[in-house]
This record gives structure tokens, C-alpha cells and sequence, in this order.
């Protein structure tokens, strides 16, 4: 005959903490006190957790680097100098002095992190550069003229309709012959190289008018994006403004700069363009201003504008 064996939890002795007059009992039966408990579960543990995302390594910070332009005495850096010139962006600039093709006061300098002096002479293969004092104007290009600085063929160019500040104002991108509207035209070279950069997606504006009505699904394509020359355009913004039986006017707002893309989008979708007008470059319009009119930016709105594009003021 078996005899039934009765089993028995085995005692365990009660954690006295001084100071502590509550107990709770754990889970698995062990009495703790409450106070111990929370100090316990405060500990972490060396265990990596199952779940859960992994916490980032922190990384560390580098020292707060006192700005080059933030006095005279310390100079500038040169690639700065060099972008401030106009000839081109700081990126740009550094793989120039990378190259060998700089020399400061006739001294040839391929290091990085090189200052000089407002009076030092920097030189680009040879040809000393000049800080010019940086202008920024607006442009509404009439129809019928390029957008370009000259023209071999004798066509009217935009430099007739732009203030003589001797120096040259380039044209950030560029609007067909045929279309009239906003330009902005600049020789301070990091704002020119930020604003042509596709990246920063700056807005343009445009008000077109198209051959015929476009139904739903054209809209819709130019709205996601339509293939030209092979690569198919980001998307865009385009609200119907007007329809007639023959054509129809369009708003259509792009962050791209490719040539005549307007034009070539409508053309995509069977409606090619009437006539085209840019009414706005980023946070600028062209209301109130006359076909051939040039306005000079102040200092406010060059800096709003390479804030925008990620430069600090000018």
C-alpha cells in the first residue's frame, strides 16, 4: 500500500528593513518589503531586454567652434572668400583649393581650413578674385527675350532690362524665350548655387494656359508626374482656374528646374501650352510688377531667402 506523501512549501524567512513597516509578497511567494522592492526594481538590469527597440549610443559632442566671420581678426575661411566671389559654391571651392589651382599672396595652398585677410590676394589659376559687393534683383522677363547674358545670334537678352551695378547678374535658371514672368537673377554665388541646387525644391509658380480642356485623368498625371526626355517629373501642384471650350487656364506650382518643363508636361498629356507665365519663385510674386521691371532686394529679404536655402546671412 503507498502511503501519500504531503508536500510543503518550504519557509522562507521574512527580509526585515529597517524603517519599513509593509511587506508585499512577490509573485513567486518570497515576502519583500515594498520599500526594497521599488529599490530593487530601480537597479537595471544586465540583461539585454527581449523586446523593444535598441536605445542609440550617445554620441558625442564637439566643442562649439567659434565662428571664422565673426571678426576681422581671425579672417575667413579661404573657400569662403572664394564661394563670396561669385566664382563658386563653397563646396565647390573646396575641391578647387584640393586641386592645386589656388595660391594666397603667391603662395600655392591645397589645405583645408586656410583663413585669410580682407587685404590678402587669392588667385584662381592664376587670376586674382575680387569680393564685388552682392546684388539680388527680381525680374518680370517680358516675352521675347532670352535668359541668358548674351547671345550669339543677336536676340534680345534679359542683361537690357537689368540694373548696371558692374557685375554680372546670373540668372537662377532660366525661362524659355517664349515664357514671361519672375526671375531672379544674383551675382552672390552660394545664393545662385543653393537656389539651382534641386534639392532645396524651391517653388515656382506658373499660370498656363492649354490648347483644349483637360479631363480628370490628364490633371491627375501632372499631379503625380508625367515621363519627359526619358525621366519622369516629381509631383506637382495643378488647379484648374478657368475652362473654355478651347482652352483652359491653369495654376501649376513645380519644385523643379528642368528647361521648358511646363511646356514639355502639357505636352505629355495631349494640351499643348498657349502662353506661360511664372507668378511666383518661392515666397516672391509678380503682382504689381510692369513687363521689363527690375526690383532690387534689400537686405531682409537676401537673408530670408538664404535662410531658406540653408546659408546664414549675408
Amino acid at each position: 500500500m503507498s502511503r501519500r506523501i504531503q508536500w510543503r512549501k518550504w519557509p522562507t524567512p521574512r527580509r526585515a528593513v529597517a524603517g519599513c513597516g509593509s511587506a508585499v509578497r512577490c509573485s513567486w511567494g518570497r515576502w519583500q518589503c515594498a520599500a526594497e522592492a521599488g529599490a530593487e526594481a530601480s537597479v537595471p538590469s544586465d540583461r539585454r531586454p527581449s523586446k523593444g527597440p535598441k536605445a542609440p549610443k550617445p554620441r558625442p559632442t564637439p566643442p562649439k567652434e567659434r565662428s571664422q566671420d565673426e571678426t576681422s581678426e581671425g579672417g575667413e575661411r579661404l573657400h569662403v572668400r572664394i564661394a563670396r566671389s561669385g566664382f563658386c559654391s563653397r563646396r565647390a571651392a573646396e575641391k578647387v583649393i584640393a586641386d592645386g589651382r589656388v595660391t594666397v599672396n603667391g603662395q600655392l595652398v591645397v589645405e583645408m581650413g586656410v583663413k585669410v585677410q580682407p587685404d590678402d590676394e587669392v588667385a584662381i589659376d592664376g587670376m586674382p578674385i575680387t569680393v564685388a559687393k552682392q546684388y539680388t534683383v527680381l525680374l518680370n522677363k517680358p516675352k521675347g527675350v532670352v535668359t541668358t547674358l548674351s547671345d550669339p545670334q543677336g536676340r534680345p537678352t534679359i542683361v537690357r532690362h537689368l540694373p548696371d551695378y558692374g557685375v554680372p547678374l546670373k540668372p537662377v535658371g532660366r525661362l524659355d524665350m517664349d515664357t514671361e514672368g519672375l526671375l531672379l537673377c544674383t551675382n552672390d554665388g552660394e545664393l545662385h548655387a543653393r537656389l539651382s541646387h534641386p534639392r532645396y525644391g524651391i517653388e515656382k509658380e506658373y499660370h498656363a494656359i492649354v490648347e483644349g480642356v483637360p479631363d480628370e485623368k490628364a490633371i491627375e498625371a501632372l499631379r503625380k508626374g508625367v515621363f519627359i526626355e526619358g525621366r519622369k517629373t516629381a509631383p506637382a501642384k495643378v488647379e484648374v482656374i478657368h475652362a473654355e471650350p478651347r482652352s483652359t487656364s491653369l495654376k501649376i506650382t513645380i519644385h523643379e528646374g528642368r528647361y521648358r518643363q511646363v511646356r514639355l508636361m502639357c505636352e505629355a498629356v495631349g494640351h499643348p501650352v498657349i502662353s506661360l507665365r511664372r507668378t511666383r519663385y518661392g515666397p516672391y510674386t509678380v503682382k504689381g510688377m510692369r513687363p521689363g521691371e527690375a526690383i532690387l532686394m534689400g537686405k531682409k529679404d537676401v537673408d530670408a531667402l538664404r535662410k531658406l536655402v540653408g546659408l546664414p546671412p549675408a
